[in-house]
């Protein structure tokens, strides 16, 4: 303790002493009483708390995010200055902030979007939805309501101006942390070839650490390396060898326009050289194209086919009708999209379970009303089926008209996957071939692993002795229909996003699906996939030589030949639909 008090007496001395030149009202001794900090002012003293400071941290917080935020809201509003060149200046200011809205709200200027309200400088961002349109502030990001286009005006722009935003974009984009943003903005950088934009990305390639945006910014610097006047040979010689790794249409193109008129014979074979490279590659990439198409095609097929694998290999009923319990799933995705316009993504989710039933239950009372009476004469059931067939069609023709709906892709469904420059993948052509493979799986162990399923086999291989064992032939052949038509009502839905949903859309697919039953072996479900996908594939691989329609006659010239080799297909059934 007396080691304590000496240390703080000598303290509080040399603060004195040090505040000896000072008027005595202005000194001031610090004491430690208590564990708190006192100050002495002349014989008054005041106790400074912890939450006194806390409290003033937070107010002065406060202030300069008001402050902020004013500064911001005044700088949105000076785009709207009346000449162009106090725009740019405007526009230039606004990239300095690092505000999140800053390049969404420059794009919406650029596109057009950005008007000012009548009567007041509140900038908004106006964006169609449905009938009316959306306003936006451009400020804060605030959701406005809908409004009517003609209480605002539009902010000026000029080409000069745009040229400008574009060069801020290209700023704002390099210089974004995420990879993806980087690697858009070099891209369109790229394209453009500004000298502007070409400077600041040359500035951020200095830091760049992304290899795919480091590779699309080596590929900008070699082809202004090659389209500049004053570079040397070496310089272009350099830049050929990195544009030999492009997959560009167009870098493609200009290298051979420099193979065959090029300054020096150096230069010539090296772009001939670096042409043969891109080449190969994207040939290479233009095969995995055609196989990917063909495997979507393929998966079309399966589902498509799937239901009347089942139901021709169990019950040995060439049905007709089948496309149309593919229209009937069609038509309930639209009717769904219709009852659920605000949000098509959940409207073609519950369609699927929708359609199923809808396309089943069809299914069930066509087997229980017609079917049913004509086994054992598949020349009658063929001519009955295509009846129904007719007159499904004209039903539809009668409710929805005869001319074709479209069906909205959900934004989660819309665009492609990119690869690379030669190769991207769809979004719905993906989501379709893992559907279907999905709903394949889903049959497969509803087959393999349940009592139905267990049914359905032993009718499917000897029906005599599945009766003699007690099974109730008559009902599973109702549920086998029903489940054959509710599979191809899935695939209605799944269509429904390729093609336009009209009453003969069921037409189109019912002639490949035997084609797909026949070679895959009747009855068998592995048997209809491999032969989906390996239709689909030489399919499209015909046709960039041969046209559709011919690829079409070569497939099924092809099938002939086979299954007269393997007349029961690559997977034969075991059984009765062997026997028959």
């Amino acid at each position: 303790m007396m080691r304590l008090r000496f240390f703080r007496e000598a303290q509080a001395a040399f603060f004195m002493e040090k505040n000896a030149v000072q008027p005595l009202h202005c000194r001031f001794r610090p004491r430690f009483r208590g564990g708190r900090l006192r100050r002495e002012s002349g014989r008054q003293r005041t106790a400074v708390q912890p939450h006194v400071i806390w409290i003033g941290c937070l107010l002065v917080l406060c202030c300069s995010l008001a402050t902020a935020s004013d500064e911001w809201t005044r700088a949105v509003d000076a785009l709207n200055a009346k000449s162009f060149a106090a725009k740019i200046e405007a526009a230039s200011a606004l990239t300095g902030f690092g505000h999140p809205r800053t390049r969404p709200l420059l794009e919406a200027w650029l596109e057009g979007l950005l008007y000012q309200r009548k009567g007041d400088t509140r900038l908004v961002v106006l964006t169609e939805r449905g009938d009316g349109f959306a306003a936006e502030d451009a400020a804060t990001g605030d959701d406005l309501g809908a409004v009517r286009k003609s209480g605002f005006r539009k902010v000026r722009i000029n080409n000069r101006l745009r040229k400008e935003l574009r060069n801020l974009l290209a700023g704002l984009g390099v210089r974004d942390p995420d990879p993806a943003v980087r690697f858009a903005a070099a891209h369109r950088i790229r394209d453009s070839m500004d000298p502007e934009s070409l400077a600041l990305l040359r500035d951020a390639a200095v830091v760049e650490t992304d290899p795919d945006v480091r590779r699309v910014m080596d590929e900008t610097f070699a082809l202004q390396a090659l389209r500049s006047g004053d570079a040397d040979e070496q310089r272009r010689l350099a830049a050929l060898d990195v544009l030999g790794s492009s997959l560009r249409l167009e870098t493609y193109n200009e290298l051979v326009t420099l193979a065959g008129e090029g300054e020096s014979e150096a230069i010539r074979a090296r772009a001939a050289n670096a042409a043969n490279r891109v080449k190969a590659k994207r040939d290479f990439y233009a095969a995995a194209e055609v196989v990917f198409f063909g495997l979507s095609l393929g998966s079309v097929l399966v589902l498509a086919a799937i239901g009347l694998a089942i139901t021709f290999g169990v019950m040995g009923v060439i049905n007709m009708a089948h496309g149309e319990m593919i229209m009937l799933g069609a038509y309930t995705a639209f009717v769904m999209q219709q009852i659920m316009p605000d949000n098509v993504g959940a409207a073609l989710l519950i369609a699927v379970p929708l359609a199923f039933l809808v396309s089943g239950g069809v299914g069930v009372l066509l087997e229980q009303g017609v079917i049913r009476f004509l086994y054992g004469r598949p020349l009658e059931t063929l001519l009955a089926t295509f009846g129904v067939s007719l007159i499904l069609q004209q039903l539809v023709r009668s409710v929805f008209s005869p001319l074709n709906r479209p069906v909205a892709t959900p934004e989660w469904m819309s665009g492609a996957l990119y690869v690379n420059d030669a190769f991207s993948l769809t979004y719905t052509r993906l989501y379709i071939l893992v559907f279907s493979l999905l709903v394949f799986f889903i049959l497969l162990a509803v087959v393999k692993n349940t009592r139905f399923g267990l049914q359905l086999r032993a009718t499917s291989q000897n029906r005599a002795m599945a009766r003699a064992m007690g099974v109730r032939s008559g009902r599973v052949d109702a549920l086998t229909f029903g489940l054959g038509s509710g599979i191809a009502g899935i695939a209605g839905v799944g269509l429904s996003q390729l093609t336009n949903v009209g009453p003969n859309m069921g037409q189109a697919y019912i002639i490949d699906s035997f084609m797909v039953i026949v070679f895959g072996g009747t009855g068998n479900l592995w048997g209809t996939l491999y032969a989906s996908m390996f239709l689909g594939t030489i399919n499209k691989l015909f046709e960039p030589y041969t046209g559709a329609m011919l690829a079409k006659i070569l497939v099924l010239v092809f099938i002939i030949l086979f299954i007269q080799k393997r007349p029961r297909g690559l997977f034969p059934q075991r059984g009765r639909a062997a026997d028959n």
